[in-house]
């Protein structure tokens, strides 16, 4: 067989980004406090959730200073890894939507996506013990966004190369206290559902474009 050079892009890339949130553990204190002050307050919205708990939309009006710490961060991220057309850098004025989510025993949240925003992201407040324990679930998973792929035919295979490891498949990341993630709102995603005894909780927001005056 004959070698040639072979020059491959990795194209239609989806960016998900990773922030580990300063000042962590005094945020996550307080808010684990708020969070579940409120749950024993208000019943639950239904919403992805399957089972748990999940707040109204308006936690930036009641989860103080530790949302707002939290926001600032996730909207710099925003920021920066939102440009136009010609990739040159932008500031766009954000909206936010957010809310919390306290998973127990058993519970999850079904596949979804954020219509109406631009970048959504999730918080983790606690994680119920199941970043030092794989057993235990709660795994936020994320869908191929290119669909089944090669499984449909030949479920063996991948494309060579790092890009093409997850092809049809899914990616997970595993919660930790204090790790921030933003990804684009039209990214299929879901929970699986926690297997531990504690509680698993985070935060997610959905960030949107303001309508500039004209």
């Amino acid at each position: 067989m004959v070698r040639v050079e072979i020059a491959v892009k990795g194209l239609f890339a989806t960016p998900v980004a990773a922030v580990e949130m300063p000042g962590a553990a005094e945020l996550n204190a307080e808010l684990e406090r708020t969070i579940l002050l409120r749950r024993e307050q208000t019943r639950s919205v239904q919403a992805s959730n399957a089972g748990g708990w999940h707040s109204d939309r308006d936690i930036v009006t009641w989860g103080g200073a530790p949302i707002a710490a939290i926001l600032d961060v996730a909207k710099g991220v925003a920021t920066q890894l939102t440009a136009d057309r010609r990739g040159e850098p932008v500031q766009p004025v954000w909206t936010v939507q957010a809310w919390a989510n306290v998973n127990g025993p058993g519970d999850g949240n079904i596949c979804h996506y954020h219509p109406g925003s631009f970048w959504s992201g999730t918080y983790y407040v606690a994680d119920g013990g199941c970043a030092d324990d794989p057993s235990l679930g709660g795994e936020f998973e994320m869908l191929d966004p290119r669909g089944p792929g090669p499984g449909m035919y030949a479920p063996a295979l991948k494309f060579a190369g790092e890009d093409g490891t997850s092809v049809g498949s899914a990616e997970t990341i595993r919660p930790r206290p204090g790790l921030l993630m933003l990804f684009p709102s039209w990214l299929y995603h879901q929970v699986r559902p926690y297997r531990g005894t504690g509680l698993r909780i985070s935060v997610a927001f959905n960030l949107g474009i303001a309508t500039r005056d004209a």
